[in-house]
């Protein structure tokens, strides 16, 4: 088995857990960890097929600009989840997810 399976293998096994934990989840912060592990396990696939490529040697920095791109929309998205959440827990004093519709009017 070669290096690039073990990493896709690797990253398909962050995703899944990533993906059970968003949607089983009834706490906020919990659905938004599921997120980040997923965002990281499709970086790390990323990196595995650009270190991977025949044409690395033709542009060297490609896989890792768009990772780095990649991490930096996932801090964002952290930081606007998170500023929701403290939203809705300052509103209602909880976070769970069932109760977030309690905001409408």
């Amino acid at each position: 088995m070669s290096a690039l399976h073990l990493c896709l293998i690797f990253s398909t096994l962050l995703f899944a857990i990533g993906l059970v934990a968003a949607l089983s989840r009834s706490n906020a912060i919990l659905v938004l960890l599921g997120i980040e592990l997923m965002l990281n396990a499709a970086n790390i696939n990323f990196i595995a097929f650009w270190r991977y490529s025949p044409q690395v040697s033709d542009n060297p920095h490609a896989g890792v600009i768009f990772t780095i791109f990649s991490i930096a929309v996932a801090a964002a998205e952290a930081a606007v989840g998170l500023a929701l959440i403290i939203a809705v827990y300052r509103h209602q004093k909880n976070i769970r997810l069932q109760e977030a519709d309690k905001l409408k009017g």
